[in-house]
């Protein structure tokens, strides 16, 4: 965990508030110049499919090629976040993209590319996308803070679309003039800025007391952090259909260009250079927009003015009209990702920022990669024009979701864990030993027990996605007064970790809960060590003490 960044003297909820901080400033810099040669790269790449075949379903696998990546390691990749320092992971995940994006450019140069090849290589760079992303989004944090952190998610979405307003435009005329090697040659030297701005970050990090989980460990730490926490699984589920849904205009871009509107190079930059110009436009009103509306109606207010730009689009036959089309449609769109990335980042503490942010990446690539193959397949069978039109009617409908499923209402704060000590114990415990049983005994006003039970629902989320299992909540049948909340956690080590995971919100319900209780005895606590057959060995001729006992460890 690194120095949390003190806010100088200033509007922390203005759009530039992070540009105060050097890391940050710097850091936005270096990835506008990065965004600036991906999308140029996009552009080589998606134009190079097109000319090597004029099969729809080949050119929206390119994207394909670079979202499946992240679905597919995203979580390894934030648990490899969350675990290890987030500069160097971002580091050696620029040097995989740059391998891969070089290894393209000279097989272009030798003319050696072939359609496969070229997905295999987009896969390879869409490999090194997938690794930073988690940590590059999570050390965010780390560089603002917490009041400036919807700003600084703003802003990066600025600088992503900054560059897809120009970069298709250069990109456009990059590979007119000189042919797709060129774009992925200049994609590969516009990688260098970002790296010397991470090796000038000084990024200060405190040792935790308590040891890192392995990778599998951590990964099914952060799963479980998710399926207990309703906020973040509703983002999920909603980015994946707005992933689905709104990644058909940007698969088939390349198609209006050539079929709808039928241009070149040219035109086909400058359509992408309108969805990006949008986009700048709506991320640039991210604070007004959260200011005027809800989450839940901002969301069901970009999947309509998409649909309809979408929709606009497919029927649209002039440039003119196209462009101010996908205008609309970008502006929708990445306000929709900024609200979807700021509902994680204010939803999850540090300590699994990384691993929240990898499944929301994954939830939301996934969509767009399996939706740009489904939207490629509908557009050999039916024709550009009607795939687009099935995607904006799907968008239109989309906001229904939001009655089942609504957008959580998050707001900045410091949700960071305070570190506690360790409770003290006569029996000799080492990390290993477990599986180890917590109970918590709680007297209740009988006319308090409906309040408190629905309080213990709150109370069980957070233990169980700070690492309990099997927990449950019991009422004595004869002392009606009695509460005991019980769960296991599989190691002593478990335990520590579980124990300190708590946020201050969390920490409140505990306290909440312990309000509860009566009586001149304070809430007791349990912790006992389980005891199955063949866990424990006895020295001979010793007595029942807890020094001579020798503990196994067992594994979860």
């Amino acid at each position: 965990m690194s120095d949390k960044p003190k806010l100088p003297t200033g509007n922390a909820d203005g759009i530039t508030a992070p540009f105060q901080h050097a890391a940050f400033r710097r850091i936005w810099l270096a990835s506008l110049l990065s965004n600036l040669g991906a999308l140029i790269r996009g552009v080589g790449a998606a134009w190079a499919m097109t000319q090597m075949t004029s099969t729809a379903e080949m050119v929206a696998l390119v994207q394909t090629a670079l979202m499946l990546p992240v679905m597919l390691i995203s979580m390894p990749a934030g648990a490899i976040a969350d675990m290890y320092d987030r500069r160097m992971v971002m580091l050696f995940s620029l040097g995989v993209s740059f391998t891969g994006v070089t290894a393209l450019t000279t097989l272009a140069w030798l003319d050696l590319t072939t359609p496969n090849l070229l997905l295999a290589l987009c896969f390879v760079v869409g490999s090194g996308v997938a690794l930073t992303d988690p940590a590059w989004q999570s050390s965010v944090s780390e560089q603002v803070p917490s009041e400036a952190l919807p700003a600084a998610v703003a802003l990066n979405g600025i600088s992503y679309n900054i560059a897809r307003s120009v970069g298709p435009v250069i990109g456009g005329i990059v590979v007119a003039a000189a042919g797709a090697v060129a774009a992925f040659a200049l994609n590969a030297l516009l990688y260098l800025p970002l790296v010397i701005a991470l090796l000038l970050w000084k990024r200060v990090s405190e040792p935790s007391r308590l040891p890192p989980e392995s990778l599998h460990r951590a990964m099914v730490s952060g799963i479980r952090y998710i399926i207990h926490s309703p906020a973040i699984k509703i983002v999920l589920i909603r980015s994946m259909f707005m992933g689905v849904f709104g990644g058909a205009i940007l698969a088939l871009i390349p198609l209006v260009a050539r079929d709808l509107l039928h241009g070149g190079a040219e035109i086909y930059g400058i359509m992408l250079a309108s969805f990006g110009l949008g986009a700048v436009i709506g991320a640039l009103k991210m604070t007004e927009i959260r200011k005027r509306l809800s989450g839940e109606a901002a969301i069901r207010a970009c999947a309509v003015s998409m649909g309809g730009a979408v929709a606009a689009v497919a029927l649209s036959r002039e440039p003119v009209l196209t462009a101010v089309a996908l205008v609309v449609a970008g502006a929708a769109w990445i306000v929709a990702w900024v609200l979807f990335s700021i509902g994680v980042q204010l939803s999850a503490p540090r300590w699994v920022a990384g691993r929240s942010l990898a499944a929301y990446q994954a939830a939301s690539s996934g969509g767009i990669a399996i939706g740009s193959w489904g939207w490629g397949h509908l557009t050999d069978s039916a024709g550009v024009g009607v795939a687009l039109l099935f995607a904006a009617v799907a968008l239109l409908v989309s906001p229904l979701l939001g009655f089942r499923l609504p957008m959580p209402r998050v707001n900045a704060q410091d949700e960071e864990p305070t570190m506690l000590e360790d409770p003290s114990v006569r029996l000799a415990l080492t990390e290993r030993s477990g599986p180890l049983v917590v109970e918590i005994e709680y007297r209740i006003a009988r006319q308090n027990a409906r309040s408190f039970h629905t309080l213990m629902q709150d109370i069980q989320l957070f233990r169980q996605r700070n690492g309990a299992y099997g927990w449950s909540l019991a009422r004595d049948i004869s002392d009606l007064e009695l509460w005991t909340e019980r769960y296991h956690c599989p190691t002593w080590l478990d335990y520590l970790r579980q124990r300190n995971r708590a946020t201050q919100s969390e920490r409140a319900l505990d306290g909440q809960a312990s309000a509860f209780h009566i009586g001149h005895e304070p809430v007791r606590v349990r912790r006992m060590l389980e005891r199955p057959f063949g866990s424990v060995r006895w020295k001979e001729a010793a007595p029942d003490d807890v020094a001579d006992e020798q503990l196994r460890g067992t594994d979860s």
